[in-house]
């Protein structure tokens, strides 16, 4: 519905590829941020050749986006429907919107994959770091007001970082979106000039039934080498 509010959403995922849901992974946001911040940067290799005296920078390449945020927890009862029944503050709300962000995965020891998307914003990565400043506290010292800092970094899977970066193929960005009545081959074609190589795009992006894509899928294309192979 037109107006409708929607929360900023946090999703937690187990593996690289966000298909293994974390069970109750899922945090909302009390109150929707009033701005986020998304930092982007681009590597550069600084180094000259011996016996000139300065070099213009060249490019590396571009490094996975940061995104800070600000989140906001309140059981002092200014905001309805959010008191204090339990009795303890928000020390509930801040331990499990950490489990969420901040839970080790697993044997990897590593926090949470993480998607976090709220109107324009969709964001994959995992929490770099957090502080949290408690703010409003109860006679007997329960917290009942804080606010939380947080840095996320972005992920790229390294399929993908690899073909958007290669600079050596007719199309530096080598991701494509399946449209309707799109085939393999004809994508193929597109990008190469030649729709022999469908198989090898399809191993690359580990396709089972290339015969069968779907609209919105995203696939890349590896870059070509001057010998006409695929670089996979």
């Amino acid at each position: 519905m037109s107006g409708e509010l929607t929360k900023l959403k946090i999703k937690a995922y187990r593996d690289e590829r966000f298909t293994q849901e974390v069970a109750n992974g899922e945090f909302n946001t009390l109150l929707n941020p009033e701005k986020y911040l998304v930092k982007y940067q681009i590597e550069q290799n600084q180094s000259q050749a011996q016996g000139t005296s300065s070099a213009a920078p060249r490019y590396n390449k571009s490094l996975p986006e940061d995104l800070d945020l600000e989140f906001i927890f309140d059981r002092s009862g200014v905001i309805k429907g959010y008191e204090d029944e339990s009795g303890d503050g928000i020390i509930n709300d801040v331990d499990n919107f950490r489990k969420v962000i901040l839970d080790y995965n697993g044997d990897e020891h590593k926090p949470n994959y993480l998607v976090i998307s709220w109107g324009a914003l969709l964001f994959k990565g995992s929490l770099s770091q957090m502080e949290i400043t408690f703010k409003l506290f109860k006679p007997d010292g329960t917290p009942i007001r804080a606010s939380a800092r947080a840095k996320f970094k972005g992920f790229i899977e390294d399929d993908l970082r690899i073909a958007r970066e290669n600079n050596n193929s007719p199309d530096l960005t080598h991701v494509r979106i399946i449209n309707e009545g799109d085939t393999l081959p004809l994508m193929t074609f597109r990008i190469y000039g030649d729709p022999k190589y469908y198989l090898e795009v399809a191993k690359a992006n580990k396709m089972m039934n290339f015969r069968k894509l779907s609209p919105g899928q995203q696939i890349f294309f590896p870059p070509i080498e001057k010998a006409g192979k695929l670089k996979i």
